[in-house]
């Protein structure tokens, strides 16, 4: 197997010494991977998904000009990485100065703690963050908060939405309250790893080659899965997944796992970053 070769880190004390970790994590692999391995664990890479910037750049460049132009009553993001590619958007356009001023001037709402950690490099603070870093968290937060403006004109909400997917729950509660929803989708997922690298990882899943793996979004579930179904293992390898620690990084992540019939044993408490999640992983293992 070639993926004995993507194995790395030789440490043999810490926490996780000796255990062989699956990370699909693609963005930040080497980030995660040293926080692994700095533990002592045996990394297994193999980057499920990539991200790349929405190819309709019209229609990403007008969101933001109508932001700029005609002021959002609320923005709602749902990701750091929605927030980055935005502004990068704005950059090539010669519009990040009045981009990060009219998020300055606009009530802000994201849906948990990496949106707000993207804003900061750029001086802008959320004015608001759900208590419960998922779609329902938002709901459950705008829905104490309220969406009146005091006009007479029905509320303007602008929203980055998670890759290209369209949240019908979220735009769906917004519109039965009045609001006018403008979304916008500036990046999107694809596949990262050959689907033979992939296969490989099923395998070693199936054959119990590995103590755990770690989720950081829900593409990566999505893409694991998808594969194992074209190869007609997706049953084994849920199966595997069973016997096999499966961590994900939030509540998101988790959410995703269970309904695909896999319970994810290691969650982060409260903050859902890599950090608590290598966390997380050795007290499940120390068993503290």
């Amino acid at each position: 197997m070639t993926a004995v070769a993507q194995e790395v880190g030789q440490a043999v004390t810490g926490e996780l010494a000796g255990r062989r970790i699956a990370i699909p994590e693609s963005r930040a692999l080497e980030v995660l991977a040293g926080l692994l391995e700095r533990r002592g664990a045996k990394v297994w890479r193999c980057p499920l998904v990539a991200i790349h910037d929405s190819p309709d750049r019209t229609a990403v460049e007008a969101w933001l000009r109508e932001a700029i132009e005609r002021p959002f009553d609320r923005m709602i993001f749902l990701t750091g990485e929605g927030f980055t590619r935005l502004t990068g958007f704005a950059q090539r356009s010669g519009l990040e100065g009045p981009w990060l001023a009219a998020v300055g001037a606009t009530p802000t709402l994201v849906r948990g703690p990496k949106p707000g950690r993207a804003m900061k490099p750029f001086g802008v603070v959320p004015d608001t963050v759900a208590a419960v870093p998922t779609t329902e968290g938002i709901i459950h937060t705008l829905a104490e908060v309220g969406l009146a403006t005091g006009k007479d004109m029905a509320p303007r909400i602008g929203v980055q939405l998670y890759g290209e997917e369209p949240n019908w729950r979220l735009v769906d509660f917004l519109e039965n309250r009045g609001a006018e929803v403008r979304c916008v989708a500036p990046y999107r997922y694809a596949d990262g790893a050959e689907t033979d690298r992939v296969a490989e990882l099923v395998v070693a899943l199936a054959d119990g080659r590995l103590d755990a793996i770690a989720f950081t979004s829900q593409a990566q579930v999505r893409r694991l899965l998808r594969v194992a179904r074209d190869l007609r293992c997706e049953e084994a390898l849920i199966a595997a997944l069973h016997r096999t620690v499966v961590a994900a990084i939030g509540p998101v992540v988790a959410n995703e796992l269970r309904s695909a019939g896999i319970v994810p044993g290691v969650i982060p408490d409260a903050q859902y970053f890599m950090k608590p999640l290598v966390t997380a992983l050795s007290k499940h293992w120390s068993g503290t």
